[in-house]
């Protein structure tokens, strides 16, 4: 805490801020808090050193001092409990100002009372958690709007009821056609989160899509967001997916200017000094030697270009299709296809020495290993195959990878790698390897995606307290949830496509923000019957591995047929 400031307007009101380093750099909370009795005593106390106070010395601000100032306050104030027994206390925050919060209290909170605002959240949730109707039995519908309610938590509205928003630049800016949001953990949430709000937020989505071009524009460096909260950027984890985010929104047909988007990835994508990028535009790979998630950041650089060409495609941008084109192959040059897998080199181009494909630790992989790295190739499948050793060796790789033990040696200490997220040697307590269950779906045994995608959701999420099997990350692990639950997920956003697993449920129907409703019906699924015979669309065969965007929002049912 830099600096806490609490004033007494008048003995039902009392406003004031926090200023915080931390997580963010600097962070400003401001306050409004009412009353529903007078105050007839207050008071504080200063819990740390302060060195300076100035003029503030000669006043005694222990008590009955209405302008309080500290690094870390602890306030009371006191009731006449003879008036009532009951005491209502009213809350509004604005990342603005006091006189924002204190016009969102009144807006939000004036005239309601404690049950009146109890209800009134609870009908908002209920609406929101409505936008899914399912069956199945008490657990899994228990996990289902657990993780639904999960995915509504971040990103959060920080935009207060006028408009106003603090701006990455530290200005106060007016958000006059949109609602601006924060908490974008953008490693995370680009894989499932976005595109699932594609399907059942879009309105959301594309306030989200907008507040992270406002970002960009706002950004000294013209930077997307990468690990963005209260109009700070922490940079926290690698890549710059936030052009996934803006290219599912564009491919899934949200109202985005296509060149205002384009632009912004150009520019987020072409920082000489973020993180390995001037190396990478240069020699087609980020070298070990030079930063230690080298062959990471290769696979995830090259991932999200191709993001951006699928991007400037759609715009009709061949000259920006064309260079990202390229960019996107670079995944190419850490492959070693003397071993099958994905391994970094040094800069003079040599393959990393001693290498182990387990070890979470100096192996050039952030948060992972190579075992698990080496299918983050979602843009190209194919190829990655044949990079692999082709369809058979493929095959093996994967099951080996479900079925092995992995010794705790090779993840000790690794923060997001834990015993409780591993399925064999895949790690599904962590983000990168969220895919790979859907990969066999390429392959000549498709139905190995249908098997160990139903050992996932019964193993890693459970109905009890601990039943997460990881960090819900801003609601990617919820959303892997739901959209395996419906049978489908992106394995490469920034297409239009998800790709075709199995339900976990017999039944779920989503309604969409055009009206329709989109139905998914497994009438006989279940821990034996988790196996695809066949899938109708609206009553016809469907043979196609994948459905698409305009699939879903067309409305209407998705059939699967279930056997043993």
């Amino acid at each position: 805490v830099l600096w806490t400031n609490i004033r007494v307007e008048n003995d039902t009101l009392v406003t004031g801020y926090r200023v915080t380093n931390g997580w963010a750099r600097t962070n400003y909370t401001y306050f409004a808090m009412s009353f529903s009795k007078p105050v007839i005593h207050y008071g504080c106390e200063e819990k740390a050193k302060v060195n300076y106070r100035g003029g503030y010395g000669k006043f005694n601000m222990k008590e009955n001092f209405p302008d309080i100032g500290g690094r870390k306050i602890v306030a009371y104030f006191d009731f006449d409990p003879a008036t009532s027994k009951e005491l209502e206390v009213k809350v509004a925050l604005s990342g603005v100002s006091t006189d924002g919060a204190l016009k969102n209290l009144r807006a939000e909170a004036s005239g309601y009372s404690f049950d009146q605002l109890a209800a009134k959240a609870s009908d908002t949730w209920n609406k929101e958690l409505s936008s899914i109707e399912a069956k199945g039995n008490n657990d899994q519908l228990s996990m289902l709007y657990t993780s639904l309610y999960h995915t509504m938590i971040n990103p959060c509205v920080y935009t207060d009821v006028d408009g106003q928003y603090r701006g990455l630049d530290g200005n106060i800016h007016k958000a006059d056609d949109f609602t601006n949001y924060t908490v974008f953990s953008v490693w995370d949430t680009y894989r499932a989160l976005h595109p699932l709000f594609n399907i059942i937020n879009r309105q959301v989505n594309t306030d989200i899509a907008r507040s992270m071009l406002k970002h960009c524009e706002q950004s000294v460096h013209k930077a997307l967001p990468v690990w963005s909260h209260m109009a700070n950027e922490n940079w926290c984890m690698i890549g710059y997916h936030s052009v996934s985010v803006l290219a599912d929104a564009v491919a899934k047909g949200l109202p985005l200017d296509k060149e205002e988007v384009l632009q912004a990835m150009v520019s987020s994508s072409t920082i000489p000094y973020y993180d390995g990028t001037k190396e990478y535009m240069e020699k087609g790979y980020v070298a070990l030697d030079h930063n230690g998630s080298a062959g990471s950041l290769t696979l995830e650089y090259a991932y999200d270009d191709w993001t951006i060409y699928n991007t400037a495609r759609l715009a009709g941008n061949d000259r920006v299709a064309n260079q990202y084109k390229k960019r996107a192959a670079n995944y190419i040059n850490v492959f070693d296809t003397s071993i099958g897998y994905a391994r970094p080199r040094y800069s003079d181009g040599r393959w990393k020495e001693n290498f182990s494909l387990l070890s979470t630790h100096g192996e050039g992989f952030i948060e992972g290993n190579a075992l698990n790295y080496s299918f983050y190739v979602p843009q190209d499948v194919n190829n990655m195959i044949q990079l692999m050793g082709g369809d058979k060796s493929f095959i093996s790789k994967l099951d080996s990878l479900f079925t092995m033990h992995l010794p705790d040696e090779f993840f000790a200490e690794t923060e997001d790698v834990t015993k409780e997220g591993l399925l064999g040697g895949y790690v599904h307590g962590n983000e990168p390897s969220h895919h790979i269950p859907f990969l066999y779906v390429w392959t000549t045994q498709p139905w190995k995606t249908q098997y160990w995608q139903r050992e996932i959701m019964n193993k890693m999420y459970r109905n009890n307290i601990d039943g997460l099997c990881g960090n819900d990350d801003c609601g990617q692990m919820s959303a892997w949830y739901i959209l395996s639950a419906m049978g489908f997920y992106p394995v490469c956003p920034g297409t239009d496509q998800y790709v075709l697993g199995a339900p976990y449920l017999p039944y779920m129907k989503v309604s969409l923000e055009n009206g329709k409703t989109f139905e998914v019906r497994a009438d006989k699924v279940s821990d034996k019957n988790r196996y695809v015979k066949s899938v109708r669309l609206n009553g016809k065969p469907y043979t196609k591995a994948y459905i698409t965007q305009q699939d879903i929002m067309n409305g209407g049912e998705l059939t699967f047929e279930m056997t043993s």
